[in-house]
């Protein structure tokens, strides 16, 4: 598969069957991350590989943060309930999850934020090249500090979570906007 069938072929996958990935795959899949491009040569990333009753522990205070937040709230911004609800499930469901920590540094968030979305999308990438499925989750945000905290990185925050699975489903691409209608060649002579 070439760069580009690799590109349009990417999904967020919702639905994994239950197989395990191996150890192998998924630091080939850490790896391909870590030689994205970086701000500052910061490499700002750390990785934290959980499977089985661990993950279910994410889940649980996902569905904890559920349980007593004030939801209503949500509703007014992403106009339906948060979520968090289907995010708790694919998380319970992919058998393996990647929770992306940095330190956070006031004067580096830019840059670093910057430098982890490309070593997510290398990872995504990877991932669908290789035939599985991913799910690049931000649905964490509101409980980062308890996921931290659980997992012992308590001195570090939270980015994002990828999910990771061979995919049960296979959703048509979301519709994009036409090229002519997001650029230009600026001042550009004819």
């Amino acid at each position: 598969m070439d760069f580009r069938e690799v590109v349009e072929k990417r999904r967020s996958i919702r639905s994994f069957q239950k197989d395990d990935i191996s150890n192998e795959i998924i630091e080939d899949i850490i790896d391909c991350g870590r030689l994205a491009p970086f701000a500052k040569n910061r490499q700002p990333w750390y990785f934290v590989v959980i499977r089985n009753k661990e993950k279910d522990a994410i889940v649980n205070i996902m569905e904890e943060w559920l349980r007593n937040a004030d939801i209503k709230k949500y509703e007014k911004y992403i106009g339906h309930k948060s979520s968090v609800f289907g995010t708790s499930r694919v998380i319970r469901e992919a058998p393996v999850i990647i929770l992306i920590f940095y330190k956070k540094e006031e004067v580096w968030i830019e840059g670093d934020n910057l430098s982890i979305g490309a070593a997510i999308q290398n990872m995504i990438l990877r991932a669908t090249s290789l035939d599985l499925g991913s799910l690049w989750i931000r649905d964490t945000d509101s409980m980062k500090e308890e996921i931290s905290k659980y997992v012992g990185f308590s001195d570090m925050e939270l980015s994002s979570v990828l999910a990771l699975g061979y995919a049960n489903e296979f959703p048509s691409p979301r519709p994009r906007k036409n090229l002519a209608d997001i650029m230009i060649y600026y001042k550009e002579e004819k």
